[in-house]
């Protein structure tokens, strides 16, 4: 606890230089910011300010190395850089952005020496031949190379944010290579707004996606630095705890102390009602979704009650999300906060009306089969199992259809083939007799249940209405007798529901959540990605009860990553169009990252035993390479079957290489190689990828192929959620990605990853 009323912080991107730091200078650093924080002026620490500099000061970290700051007012600090003593005095550069309102620090000497490093090679030198060739063999002396930022003066560069003292330098960049050098020691949003023009967006795009959702509210003062070091563009940390926490978790564990100021303004933003945020792979959704918890947590009085939900569409996601919880604020926020799947919240709400029900639930492959059993038996070969099971999914309990008569009416959009009154009659009988066939059995299906929950949940705040109206007409009194009578004081079950990965809830459980929660401020927090919807649950939210219009915001920056990956993914959805959760088209305009690495690598095999031995030999060369080696459970193996993942297992432990398989509840182990099918990796994240048995015929699937010419509408649908999960599957790395097939490619290959595969074989 710090009494002394002195104020450190830390500013984003000196975190990362510390921690290329060697140790011994990593723990002196952590005794050094203890005792500046208990007295800045201790003689130990030679806190001096530099010649020339009016806010510029350094201190002593140890017999080596000094901390560079910034005094922002008597006894307020900022760190922003630690270097060894001899440095100390190379150029460096601060102030407060005149667009972000956001104190800047620039090391121009090793910006400088970080691009230098990457011009390109020169020509080999050969002796010179002792006959000079004749002039007409004299090749004409290269044009130079135009620097990459011609097109855009100084002043554009300026109003979109780019930091001022960068300027001279930028006009040098003639290559790629060059800006990633740039970028890497540049202000964030330097590199953001570079990267995006040199990306060929336009400056209208990149003011609009890169720089107004950053930009400060009000007139910025140059000179003002304790107000620029209050705004979200000064990304800083200032406690001793969340300071070890940046410097030891690395880029894995960043999240807890260092937010982006575009989310740290959608994570305190007051809303009027639903929000949504969307956004990439890696963009941070998740994380914006925690911090908002944490966030409506703190608004809270005081109490023992949890009035905030946090959920999700599965089991493993919700466990990956409380441990982060907790990870983010400790028991006292886990406290407050009720953190389930949606089909388990769903489910208790069920067996909390109804007590005696003790049916086996199922999911959507034993229903299918169940389907196929039915058809069998009554020699009914007129439908096709999937098709009924995701009509009635999808239309009867999706739109809590209840009699055939409301059938007749319903809406089919998006779902394919037409069928006319008799067929809706004919699949009418047919679901009545699966139900009964279900109840015969004693099952249940998880879409029956949430829309059972739905019901329950939409009855229950009609009777909280009620009593609301009757109380109003009372004068504000309650009526005790009417209360009694409802079984207890109801009170909407929460306050505030926070939803990651939206995009894969089903229309009943949208239903039930927004009868949970009362329709006022800060209701409903949403965060999700069309582009990864790996279910077939698609839903319009203003049509059940959710308005979100007005209240949409997007992350477009990938944490996670690289451009050479991002490039390649975003190829594997090719034209395909997708929804924004609400009737209109969404897109990934602007999605960007700064991170830079090595593109996809491509292995083609003859045969699937032949492929499985490449993954082992890939892993082993990993093993031994000279750097150090990718811990094992940072090495992801993604397959498209459940079978196809039991083989790659037992071929690595043939090799000697132990795994562990990803389940629907998560890692099963902790020490291995993590391997599992596309669907288990949502939400996860690996430093090695690879993705096997992307064939043609598996990615996607024979049975899918088949529909192109049966049912065209189903056929683009089922498509576009293969297309989908391959973009998962490739958006989880951080590092690098690796794809192995046999046979034919997967034709999601051919506009994003052509010719990876020339490279290996």
């Amino acid at each position: 606890m710090n009494t002394s009323g002195v104020t450190l912080r830390l500013l984003d991107k000196a975190d990362k230089e510390i921690r290329k730091l060697p140790r011994t200078v990593k723990g002196a650093f952590f005794d050094f910011q203890h005792k500046f924080r208990t007295n800045p002026h201790t003689a130990g620490l030679k806190l001096q300010q530099l010649k020339g500099d009016s806010r510029l000061w350094s201190a002593r970290v140890n017999d080596e190395y000094r901390a560079l700051l910034l005094r922002l007012a008597e006894d307020d600090w900022l760190i922003v850089s630690v270097k060894h003593r001899k440095d100390v005095y190379d150029r460096m550069s601060y102030g407060v952005n005149q667009v972000t309102g956001g104190i800047e620090y620039v090391d121009l000497e090793v910006v400088e020496d970080s691009i230098l490093r990457r011009l390109p090679a020169p020509p080999s030198s050969k002796p010179a031949p002792a006959t000079p060739p004749p002039p007409a063999s004299l090749e004409p002396t290269p044009a130079p190379a135009r620097p990459l930022f011609a097109d855009w003066t100084d002043e554009q560069l300026l109003q979109l944010g780019v930091a001022e003292p960068l300027l001279p330098v930028i006009r040098t960049l003639t290559t790629e290579d060059q800006l990633l050098g740039l970028v890497e020691y540049a202000p964030q949003l330097t590199g953001e707004v570079l990267l995006s023009l040199f990306d060929g967006a336009s400056f209208e795009d990149v003011l609009d996606q890169v720089t107004k959702p950053v930009a400060a509210t009000e007139p910025v003062d140059p000179e003002d630095f304790g107000a620029a070091v209050q705004r979200p563009a000064t990304v800083v940390t200032t406690t001793d705890e969340a300071l070890r926490e940046a410097l030891e978790s690395g880029d894995f564990g960043r999240w807890k102390v260092f937010l982006h100021p575009t989310q740290a303004k959608l994570v305190e933003r007051r809303y009027n009602g639903p929000a949504r945020v969307g956004g990439g792979p890696g963009t941070g959704k998740t994380i914006v979704a925690l911090h908002r918890v944490r966030h409506l947590v703190r608004q809270l009085s005081p109490g023992r009650d949890k009035p905030v939900l946090l959920t999700t569409y599965n089991k493993n996601l919700a466990a990956d999300l409380r441990s982060r919880l907790l990870e983010l604020g400790g028991e006292e926020l886990l406290a407050r906060v009720e953190v389930s799947h949606v089909d388990q919240l769903a489910l208790r709400i069920v067996r909390e009306a109804e007590p005696g029900n003790g049916k086996q639930t199922i999911d959507d492959s034993q229903a299918v089969r169940e389907w196929r059993a039915l058809l069998d038996e009554l020699g009914e070969n007129t439908w096709d199992p999937e098709f009924l099971h995701d009509e009635w999914t999808q239309v009867i309990l999706g739109q809590a259809v209840g009699t055939r008569t409301e059938y007749f009416r319903a809406r089919r959009a998006g779902r394919g083939r037409n069928i006319g009154r008799a067929e809706r009659a004919e699949i009418w009988q047919l679901c009545e007799r699966f139900t009964q066939r279900l109840d015969r059995l004693g099952r249940q299906t998880w879409d029956q249940v949430a829309e059972r929950a739905a019901r329950l949940e939409m009855g229950r705040e009609q009777r909280i209405l009620s009593i609301a109206r009757q109380r109003e007409d009372a004068g504000g009194l309650d009526n005790i007798h009417l209360q009694d009578g409802s079984g207890g004081w109801l009170r909407y079950r929460y306050r505030h529901i926070v939803v990651d990965e939206a995009q894969d809830l089903r229309p009943a459980h949208w239903k039930m959540l927004r009868a949970m929660t009362p329709r006022a401020a800060d209701d409903l927090f949403l965060v999700g990605d069309t582009h990864q919807r790996i279910y077939k649950n698609q839903v319009t939210l203003g049509s059940l009860g959710i308005n979100i219009r007005g209240r949409s915001s997007k992350l477009s920056l990938s944490y996670r990553t690289t451009r050479q990956i991002l490039r390649s993914a975003l190829g594997v959805l090719g034209e395909t169009t997708y929804d924004d959760l609400d009737g209109s088209e969404e897109t990934l305009a602007g999605y960007r990252s700064v991170l830079s690495g090595s593109r996809p690598a491509g292995h083609p095999f003859p045969d699937w035993a032949s492929e499985r031995e490449g993954i082992a030999a890939l892993i082993k060369e990993w093993d031994a390479a000279a750097e150090p080696s990718t811990p094992h459970e940072q090495i992801a193996i993604c397959v498209p079957t459940n079978q196809m993942a039991a083989e790659v297992g037992y071929t690595l432990k043939l090799q000697g290489i132990h795994s562990v398989e990803i389940r629907s509840d998560g890692p099963h182990g902790t020490d291995g190689v993590h391997i599992g099918t596309m669907f288990r990796f949502k939400g996860l994240e690996y430093q090695r990828m690879i993705i096997a048995g992307v064939t043609d015929g598996l990615v996607p699937r024979e049975a899918v192929n088949a529909l192109r010419d049966t049912d065209p509408v189903r056929y683009r649908h089922e498509i576009q959620r293969a297309r989908s999960l391959l973009f998962v599957a490739a958006t989880r790395a951080r590092d690098t990605v690796d794809l192995f097939w046999h046979g034919k490619p997967s034709p999601f290959l051919g506009s994003s990853l052509a010719d990876a595969g020339e490279s290996s074989g």
